[in-house]
């Protein structure tokens, strides 16, 4: 868990940023995405020179090598690599700091861009802070951050997040921890899966499932074959944004994965033959866009279902790239739930006839704000090719531990909220459903089978869908029961009204006597 001073002091170097004249929060975000890469090569040269030290074999993986640096360009005269570590230059002068980040390091991580997945996305780096002083700023901030251990580098890059969630029109690109960690939680990750996020964006879905698994499945880690699988081929994700592939990929690279697939890619307009059926595992919170232009939409989405809306064309994608037996957890506009065009309604059957429908989430419309208000809900569904929809759950998640205005203000003390603990009191559960919805989906197929359709959780027969045609929406089968309220008689009330009218007329006759 991340200290208060830790929180003061990662505030304290981005408000350097905002006041350094950097306002815009994805580009803090890209640039202490970069300082923070360039300070991790560093250190693992320093853990290689150390365990070469101790066992006096050679460095299996040299990063910054002997002899000297020269800009590929040839703009500046040669440095010596070691001059580039961050080690180094961190106790440098600021002109001199800003010349050889700016001249040397930048261009250096543009020439290993084909070292590793990480890399990768540091190719086209760009050092925008304007000022040696700003520099020395953040760099000073960051190497004042003790980040030594995986969990806390990874609390630390969430909380660095979190500033672009709070930025207002930026925000979209973040789904809240607490709703990431209840939708994995209910798919829980096994150390064979293969999981991917289509529009993976920063990278949360990825990286809360792999702390899933190295929380629940040890051996995950230790044994050989499951660690290259979780470090390899664990996880892959997909986005069209190059400044959110990096803060993505270095997410991940601080949680402890090493090489994650994590790619640009256009998920809704490239043909997806290579991955047809490719992973067990889909976690993602989609954007919905609007509407797609048929010519920029790839053609396998299309055969399967007829339609420019992006939240169909993802859902239909999702089906795609499930192998079967594969199972789902995904956020959806609450108007795939009850649409009525032929592409709604088609989807949402062969959810119900062809796939296996588990569960459906409905999440109130507060839960991404301040800037989206939209109503959506989780689809948990398996791929089966063969039906198997029995019932279907739905909850009604109503609390989610925050106030749903655009403050988001929480409601509990901190050891109450998201789904650790048990709470025990009714006023609890009316702020913070998250433990209650967990707990009721792992009952779906014995107790909760029993409750009513007034109660906050229930199961619905698939018959009973068919014959609403499919429609998905809890307030469609949820009853609602009203309590008998007496009211007086229409005589009584015309009696009342009349003593009032009587008293008003009373009041108006005393004041005109008191003006005689």
């Amino acid at each position: 868990m991340i200290t208060g001073e830790l929180k003061s002091r990662i505030d304290a170097v981005w408000n350097d940023f905002w006041s350094g004249g950097i306002s815009n929060p994805l580009e803090v975000m890209e640039q202490l995405t970069y300082l923070l890469f360039i300070k991790a090569l560093d250190e693992r040269q320093t853990l290689a020179e150390n365990k070469a030290n101790r066992t006096g074999e050679p460095i299996d993986e040299v990063i910054f090598p002997e002899g000297e640096y020269f800009h590929p360009e040839g703009r500046a005269r040669g440095r010596p690599y070691g001059g580039l570590r961050w080690s180094r230059f961190k106790n440098m002068a600021a002109a001199e700091m800003y010349e050889v980040v700016d001249q040397y390091v930048f261009p250096f991580l543009e020439d290993r861009a084909e070292d590793s997945t990480h890399a990768k996305h540091m190719g086209g780096a760009r050092l925008s802070i304007p000022t040696p002083a700003l520099l020395q700023k953040a760099v000073d901030g960051l190497d004042a951050i003790a980040m030594e251990d995986r969990d806390t580098k990874g609390d630390v890059y969430e909380y660095m997040l979190s500033k672009i969630a709070t930025a207002g029109q930026n925000g979209q690109f973040r789904t809240p921890r607490h709703i990431i960690r209840l939708m994995v939680e209910m798919v829980a990750p096994q150390p064979d899966d293969t999981i991917c996020d289509p529009a993976s964006g920063t990278c949360g879905f990825l990286v809360a499932a792999g702390e899933y698994v190295r929380d629940n499945h040890p051996t995950a880690l230790t044994d050989d074959a499951q660690s290259k699988h979780f470090h390899n081929g664990m996880f892959s994700g997909y986005d069209f944004d190059n400044t959110m592939l990096r803060i993505g990929s270095m997410n991940m690279q601080l949680h402890g994965v090493q090489n994650p697939d994590v790619s640009y890619r256009d998920s809704l307009a490239e043909d997806h033959s290579g991955d047809v059926e490719g992973y067990s595992l889909i976690l993602a919170n989609p954007p919905f866009a609007g509407s797609l232009d048929y010519e920029g939409t790839a053609k396998d989405l299309l055969q399967m279902v007829k339609t420019k809306k992006t939240e169909l064309l993802f859902l239909a994608l999702f089906l795609r790239l499930l192998k079967p037996g594969g199972r789902a957890a995904v956020i959806v506009p609450d108007g795939v739930l009850f649409g009525s065009t032929k592409a709604h309604k088609e989807l949402r059957r062969i959810l119900v006839e062809e796939q296996k429908l588990d569960g459906i989430v409905s999440l109130p419309s507060g839960v991404f704000k301040p800037y989206a208000g939209v109503s959506t809900a989780i689809l948990l569904f398996t791929k089966t090719n063969s039906g198997g929809t029995d019932h279907v759950w739905f909850y009604d998640l109503e609390a989610d531990g925050y106030s749903l205005d655009d403050k988001r203000t929480p409601l509990l003390h901190e050891d109450k909220l998201g789904l650790g603990p048990e709470l025990h009191s009714d006023e609890e559960h009316e702020k913070n459903n998250l433990p209650d919805a967990l707990a009721r989906w792992r009952a779906r197929d014995g107790a909760e089978l029993k409750r009513t359709r007034t109660e906050q959780s229930f199961c619905v027969p698939k018959d009973d869908i068919v014959i609403s045609d499919y429609d998905l929406s809890i307030n469609r089968y949820k009853e609602v029961v009203y309590d008998e309220v007496d009211y007086a008689s229409p005589t009584e009330i015309l009696d009342e009204l009349a003593a009032l009218e009587e008293g008003i007329q009373k009041g108006i006759e005393d004041l005109r006597m008191m003006l005689l």
